[in-house]
């Protein structure tokens, strides 16, 4: 039941499905000539820089093959998800201490696109990042060859990561597991060897859901409760990647941005390495499947 496996609790990785409820984003634009994006909702809505810059805007290229999803009331996530690899003395940005039964190791997160097959044993940690104010919630569910899931499991929140505190808002980003979980990042590990794929349900709700009680570790969840919850709320959505993201390693502003509450990213910061646009009107929930592969 577990790819991500975490000490105390256990994932089960394939989809990534992100489901948003919540307050008006700002439009998209579409970059002329293609399908590409702006990340408006999310970008726009952070903060101004204190100093004017000549940043470049970040240009985005579609993955999905499907018909584009309509700009007028669309909605955007951002997602990034980190593999954390072992640091040289050529990386000059930000690294994180991995404590194992073997000791203390340096990591430094680096990004991959929402395409890329991971290995057994991969380390990872995800971030997410939304332009509306809301509850997060993250599901891992298995998924395998037959197209059978696995259990559910609710591995965000829990009191262990932010004190249980799943708030988001314009800016403001949320790492799991959090830089001071143990372990603090997930190992991807199949369960049977059928096992294709991670499952995560994400969900960004305008009040706390009723009925979810968070606890010390990950909650067990009904196959039918997530189901009614897909059914729901799934909508028509497109994928994009940050051109050029995939390999750029974490950066000090991430870094403190996701560890402390108070501080926000910028629109000069770094942006999302992916974003999901998503056809769902204001105040509706937003659903968005995100998968990760075994290669």
């Amino acid at each position: 039941m577990t790819c991500f496996k975490v000490t105390c609790f256990k994932l089960t990785r394939s989809q990534v499905v992100l489901v948003l409820a919540g307050c008006f984003a700002a439009p998209l634009a579409a970059q002329s000539g293609s399908r590409g994006i702006v990340p408006e909702a999310v970008l726009q809505a952070r903060p101004q820089p204190k100093a004017t810059t000549q940043a470049t805007a970040p240009k985005y290229v579609p993955q999905t093959a499907a018909a584009p999803v309509a700009r007028l009331g669309a909605r955007q996530l951002g997602v990034t998800i980190w593999r954390l690899r072992s640091a040289t003395t050529q990386d000059t940005g930000a690294r994180i201490l991995v404590q194992e039964e073997a000791g203390t190791t340096t990591l430094v997160p680096e990004r991959v696109s929402s395409t890329t097959s991971l290995q057994p044993g991969d380390k990872l940690r995800l971030t997410f990042e939304s332009p509306e104010k809301g509850y997060l919630y993250v599901i891992d569910r298995e998924l395998y060859a037959s197209g059978e899931r696995g259990t559910p499991y609710l591995i965000f929140p829990t009191a262990r990561t932010r004190g249980g505190d799943n708030r988001v808002s314009a800016g403001k980003i949320i790492d799991i597991p959090g830089q001071d979980d143990r372990p603090n990042f997930f190992t991807m590990r199949k369960t049977r060897t059928d096992q294709a794929e991670e499952e995560i349900t994400v969900l960004l709700t305008p009040k706390p859901l009723e009925g979810v009680e968070v606890g010390p570790s990950a909650l067990t969840l009904s196959p039918e409760q997530v189901n009614g919850w897909k059914k729901q709320w799934e909508a028509k959505a497109e994928t994009f990647e940050l051109s050029g993201g995939a390999g750029k390693t974490w950066t000090a502003v991430e870094q403190r941005a996701a560890a402390d509450s108070t501080r926000s990213l910028t629109q000069d910061d770094p942006a999302p390495q992916t974003v999901y646009r998503v056809q769902t009107g204001p105040g509706d929930p937003m659903l968005v499947t995100v998968r990760l592969r075994y290669k």
